[in-house]
């Protein structure tokens, strides 16, 4: 079984993932691709530069690289929770194999701008406003660009992540019953 995770900036993708990897999951996520790719070329791993280097990879070996990339590290059979999936391509790369359920991770964007200024990640931006014109530079609608929108309407699976942890955990958990069911 493979879960996908997608969805907006502060969403809760990371935390969907660190939970589903607590039920024996194994982890892989596609900006570790990046920034592997990052530590190669001597490339400082910030937001922006991730963003471009990925858009850059999607543009010179087409825009599934990195799911390609991250299809060569599963060795065999098992339960895999796949993390920061942000292009349309890669989705349909993964759909090529079996038991892939995508779940997207959504919540207002006043409750994300707020869960990323608690945050405090390098790079993470002080404004609401610098925050939705980064969103709208993320779904620029070219092939080789981030398209966030476009991946979330392609969810299997959406999970609104607008309260409690203890209550996104029971989300979670009928999201992976849901999506074992539909396998």
């Amino acid at each position: 079984m493979i879960f996908g995770l997608t969805g907006p900036n502060a969403s809760g993708k990371g935390e969907a993932a660190n939970y589903i990897k607590s039920k024996g999951f194994r982890y892989l996520s596609l900006s570790d691709i990046l920034r592997e790719e990052s530590k190669r070329l001597k490339i400082e791993p910030t937001r922006e530069n991730l963003i471009r280097l990925g858009n850059e990879l999607r543009r010179k070996e087409g825009p599934a690289v990195l799911a390609n990339r991250v299809l060569k590290k599963i060795k065999k059979r098992g339960n895999y929770v796949i993390d920061s999936i942000r292009n349309p391509a890669e989705i349909e790369m993964f759909r090529k194999t079996d038991n892939f359920i995508l779940i997207g991770i959504d919540a207002p964007i006043d409750v994300r701008f707020n869960r990323l200024l608690k945050r405090g990640r390098p790079g993470d931006i002080g404004t609401l406003d610098e925050f939705k014109k980064r969103e709208a530079e993320e779904n620029i609608n070219q092939k080789e660009n981030q398209q966030l929108d476009r991946c979330l309407k392609m969810a299997d699976i959406v999970i609104i992540n607008d309260g409690t942890l203890k209550e996104f955990y029971k989300k979670i958990d009928e999201a992976l019953k849901k999506g074992i069911k539909k396998t």
